[in-house]
């Protein structure tokens, strides 16, 4: 019933076990050719000739407020200089390293049209999407043009629910992790990386899922929650 629902695999981190992980992405592959589509494990894509799937890193975005020339603008800084090496490829931004409202105010016409489209990590994927295809709409960007990849704690029925909301509203992908590679009733390692410090001064995240904020400078933290309102 879904027919142009597209997945990846994005499981390594929290995989119950390599071998397990390999019978996956084979099985996937052999099964449903059409709708499994990459893997996020360079190694996996290699050996069964599946395209490696990725975006950009929240630390990459987190190094550029220490990285550029003013904090306030390190976000546009970073997208401008992720766009100038990689052109017209690896072009999904992250959105939730100041929080999606944030993000929009720096996503301007110039960087969404250079940019193929944005990935959710966090927050409520239906309150993020509308606002993205919107955002699209305001800078007068057909929403169908772009794709916008879901990665969020995501099992098949969450997925399945949000392409069915917005499948006729812009190019929709998934990349599902534990869900996949880790439904063996096991509990799965709490794994999260993040950075804290470039060149020995503090960095921030502030996820779009309440409480969810990485930074060891309560000064910074301040801050930033003032500059933007937030």
């Amino acid at each position: 019933n879904a027919p142009q629902f597209k997945f990846s695999d994005f499981g390594t981190r929290r995989r119950y076990s390599k071998d397990w992980h390999q019978e996956l992405v084979k099985t996937l592959k052999d099964s449903i050719p059409d709708q499994f589509i990459g893997t996020s494990n360079v190694w996996l894509a290699k050996k069964y000739h599946l395209k490696p799937i990725g975006t950009m890193a929240h630390e990459y975005l987190q190094a550029a407020q220490v990285l550029a020339p003013h904090f306030l603008e390190s976000q546009r800084y970073a997208l401008q200089t992720w766009a100038k090496e990689y052109p017209n490829q690896l072009g999904i931004a992250l959105t939730d390293v100041f929080a999606m409202d944030v993000f929009l105010k720096d996503f301007d016409y110039e960087l969404a049209m250079q940019y193929d489209g944005l990935r959710q990590d966090s927050g409520n994927p239906i309150e993020w999407a509308a606002k993205a295809i919107n955002h699209y709409h305001k800078l007068k960007i057909d929403p169908l043009t772009k794709q916008l990849v879901f990665s969020n704690g995501l099992t098949f029925e969450k997925a399945l629910d949000i392409y069915n909301q917005f499948k006729n509203k812009t190019q929709l992908f998934f990349g599902i992790g534990t869900h996949l590679t880790n439904d063996l009733g096991y509990e799965t390692l709490d794994i999260v990386i993040k950075m804290t410090h470039t060149n020995g001064k503090p960095v921030i995240k502030i996820s779009d899922s309440p409480g969810k904020v990485f930074c060891e400078s309560q000064t910074l933290l301040n801050y930033v929650k003032k500059v933007f309102n937030l």
